[in-house]
């Protein structure tokens, strides 16, 4: 099954004020599933959340992998890092697309008629599969790898360069 997703793609950064409620949680909750006790075959946790400001209460089972997630979340939040939760099946416009990337919309519409990237088109518009964008930022980075050691292995033998490294 493929997933669109509705309107852009928007992280959520907390605001400064809130970041230290988000690394106690964060560790809190690091502790708790990191525990022995908790394994592969834990199938789900019990979650109570209460409303500080009504008193109303709230307890649902969630799987611990989503806790675990949890956790991370708020650990990046605590940060100062914006999150944002994608499904790897989802399928993004040109726009959601290119705004993960930090490119323009026109320049990932290049890119993907160029064959860099598959998609399918609805109608007139493209839709590129979350996991495709994954897999081609990967690319990226490991041939942006490539050619920097390149760079210093050239720069190493003119001369250039000089590994400091103990």
């Amino acid at each position: 099954m493929t997933s669109l997703l509705a309107g852009p793609v928007e992280p959520v950064l907390l605001p400064e004020r809130e970041t230290a409620l988000a690394r106690e949680s964060s560790r809190t909750l690091s502790e708790f599933v990191g525990a022995g006790d908790l394994d592969a075959s834990t199938p789900n946790l019990s979650l109570r959340l209460t409303n500080t400001a009504t008193g109303a209460e709230v307890e649902a089972a969630v799987p611990a992998v989503a806790v675990r997630l949890l956790a991370n979340v708020l650990a990046r939040m605590a940060e100062g890092q914006a999150v944002t939760l994608i499904p790897l099946h989802a399928e993004l416009s040109t726009q959601q697309a290119a705004d993960l990337l930090g490119v323009s919309r026109p320049y990932f519409v290049k890119l993907l008629e160029q064959g860099k990237l598959p998609f399918r088109k609805v109608g007139e518009q493209r839709r590129v599969h979350y996991a495709h964008l994954l897999r081609y930022l990967e690319a990226e980075r490991r041939e942006s790898r490539r050619t920097l050691d390149e760079l210093v292995a050239l720069s190493e033998e003119m001369g250039l360069y000089e590994d400091e490294r103990p």
